[in-house]
């Protein structure tokens, strides 16, 4: 393990950032160092698409959201996630 060099204190983010761009983080810090982290509560990446359905089913699929008082994008991606996974 090498000898690891002293971060310095920063005044501002700005000073920070120009640090951080022009110098070899192997210097500062070690493999050994970092630990193995788990973020369990984060959302899945999402992204949007376009989708063409038929109106008379889309205008059922607002309905029976609205019965059940969800968004009906939220019940289109419960029917397309049901239908993938099982």
């Amino acid at each position: 393990m090498k000898k690891q060099l002293k971060l310095p204190k920063f005044k501002n983010e700005d000073q920070e950032r120009k640090f951080w761009s022009k110098i070899n983080l192997a210097d500062y810090f070690d493999a050994d160092d970092f630990e193995k982290v788990s973020f369990p509560n984060l959302k899945p990446t999402s992204r949007p698409i376009s989708i063409r359905i038929p109106e008379y089913i889309l205008n059922r699929i607002k309905e029976k959201a609205n019965e059940i008082n969800i968004p009906y994008q939220s019940l289109i991606k419960g029917y397309l996630s049901q239908a993938v996974f099982s």
